[in-house]
């Protein structure tokens, strides 16, 4: 089991990480609920299967049935809208600018918490986490200049979706505890598509893609979407959730190299320190860097 671990997390690191590259190609040909809606779609046709293989086709539809509130709240805050936002930041942004902010993601986990979790003190190191993650956003807001309020726009768009999925994670929590995953992820990406299916089908393009913008929504979805929630699941009930969620540190390192090597990115001082506020805020909202204390698991997301 521990010889599994390396290679599944530097498997869901590339899935994940590369996910804001792809986002970028994809771009060039399509509006962002197109992108979207395409790489919801393709990962249902995965994830139908799987579901039906697990409980026949009879008890899939039931599940998903008995739990479709849920499952369209999480459709709304985990994927369609949160989804979209990154693809329109993504639009005016680095995609490494992008993955930092998202990275975002656990101390807005940490802030939801204070208020909806009465029962999670927030200690001095939890403090200086949280107040570490939100110098760091501020600091990628204008890490890019010459983009101007656009890019200040885009940056803050990925923000707000980091801000959904921790919405999202809590809902969850407290909502569909009793709910299988693999139902949760099948039944939230269905949903996802369909809430943004009459937006996209306004916004098709005229003439079909590129064969390059087909193999990048194709990644998106079958890779980073169905192959990756799989892989995170294997992590989680092999080696538990503080092991898999480490991913979240690795995931904006990944994305910043990739967008440097293939689109030609540029590696500026804002985005390095931006990002090494954002995690150390991770790190110490998760007790990653307070060892003596219990460590609470960050939360991972496809993004």
């Amino acid at each position: 089991m521990t010889r599994r671990y390396v290679p599944l997390l530097l498997v869901l690191t590339g899935l994940w990480g590369s996910s804001f590259l792809f986002i970028e190609i994809a771009l060039r040909e399509l509006e962002p609920t197109v992108v979207i809606v395409l790489r919801l779609l393709l990962a249902a046709v995965v994830l139908v299967p799987v579901l039906a293989l697990r409980f026949g086709t009879d008890g899939a539809y039931s599940r998903l049935r008995e739990a479709w509130r849920p499952l369209l709240v999480l459709g709304a805050v985990n994927a369609a809208v949160p989804f979209t936002l990154i693809a329109w930041g993504q639009k005016h942004i680095d995609s490494g600018i992008a993955a930092i902010a998202n990275a975002s993601l656990p101390i807005f986990v940490a802030l939801l918490a204070i208020r909806f979790r009465p029962s999670e003190r927030v200690t001095g190191s939890r403090a200086v986490g949280i107040v570490s993650g939100i110098v760091g956003v501020a600091v990628l807001t204008g890490a890019n200049p010459e983009g101007g309020w656009w890019a200040v726009a885009g940056t803050l768009a990925v923000v707000l979706a980091a801000f959904l999925y921790a919405v999202g994670a809590l809902y969850a929590q407290t909502h569909v505890e009793a709910v299988d995953p693999i139902v949760l992820a099948t039944g939230s990406t269905i949903a996802g598509a369909l809430l943004l299916l009459p937006i996209s089908a306004a916004q098709a393009p005229s003439q079909l893609p590129g064969w390059e913008v087909w193999v990048a929504v194709s990644v998106l979805g079958i890779g980073g979407m169905a192959l990756g929630q799989f892989v995170y699941y294997v992590m989680l009930e092999s080696h538990g959730s503080t092991k898999a969620t480490l991913v979240t540190y690795l995931l904006p390192g990944m994305a910043l190299v990739l967008g440097i090597v293939f689109l030609d990115e540029a590696l500026t001082v804002a985005a390095v320190v931006g990002l090494a506020l954002v995690l150390l805020g991770v790190a110490l909202g998760s007790g990653l860097l307070h060892p003596a204390r219990r460590r609470e698991p960050v939360t991972a997301h496809a993004p």
